[in-house]
């Protein structure tokens, strides 16, 4: 029997973990294995490694988070002492447990061209949830301070915040870089009920990164790595 994903560890929670606790913890290490944590510039191996982490991170919050589906999961849990962190094991317990329960048949275990592809959307099909959609909402609380009012004055002060959180984080280039970002996401409060997190995926990838690099200072601080 295939080793069951250890989602406690992959948040670094015990398994006694409050539902505060997952979410805190979630935040924390979604951040920490956000793909746009990498430099624009990381190689495609690089990105489909921190990629895969960032998923299993998901799985691990799509699991614990919900009471059922926690309880569902602690059965197994309890019972099976082989348990592992690699992603593989996060991608075949959704195959199995979850498909089980959906009859879903199993999909493909190729790893590349568009079978690679196949595989992905059979694994969302069995219920493996989209990292970027559960990132999303915990994005939008990050932000929400941010965000909440409606006033054009907003886009211009975005601007400014930004600006000095990428002067600090890369001086002249960076404030260039997060002035820009910063009001494009405070251009949201006259952008009449579209999210953060849809105007964030509509950056680039170098303003993305300097915006995750910021909240990730932010909720991470020393532990930043």
């Amino acid at each position: 029997m295939a080793a069951l994903p250890d989602y406690y560890a992959i948040l670094k929670i015990d398994s006694k973990a409050t539902t505060a606790d997952i979410r805190q913890a979630y935040r924390k290490e979604s951040l920490r294995s956000h793909p746009d944590r990498l430099s624009p510039d990381a190689t495609e191996s690089e990105r489909r490694a921190k990629t895969a982490e960032f998923q299993k991170v998901a799985d691990a919050y799509y699991v614990l988070s919900d009471p059922q589906r926690r309880r569902e999961y602690d059965v197994e849990y309890r019972q099976r002492p082989s348990r592992s962190t690699s992603e593989q094991s996060s991608a075949d317990f959704f195959k199995s447990f979850f498909a089980s329960a959906t009859g879903t048949p199993g999909a493909s275990t190729s790893s590349t061209g568009d079978q690679q592809f196949k595989q992905e959307d059979d694994e969302q099909e069995q219920g493996r949830p989209d990292p970027d959609g559960i990132f999303g909402n915990v994005f939008e609380d990050l932000l929400r301070p941010e965000v909440e009012h409606h006033m054009p004055l907003y886009k211009y002060l975005g601007m400014g915040a930004g600006a000095v959180i990428g002067f600090i984080l890369g001086n002249i280039p960076g404030a260039a870089i997060g002035g820009y970002g910063g009001g494009r996401l405070g251009s949201i409060r006259d952008a009449k009920g579209r999210s953060v997190m849809a105007v964030f995926k509509d950056l680039d990838a170098v303003q993305r990164t300097a915006i995750i690099r910021a909240l990730a200072l932010k909720v991470l601080g020393s532990a930043l790595a």
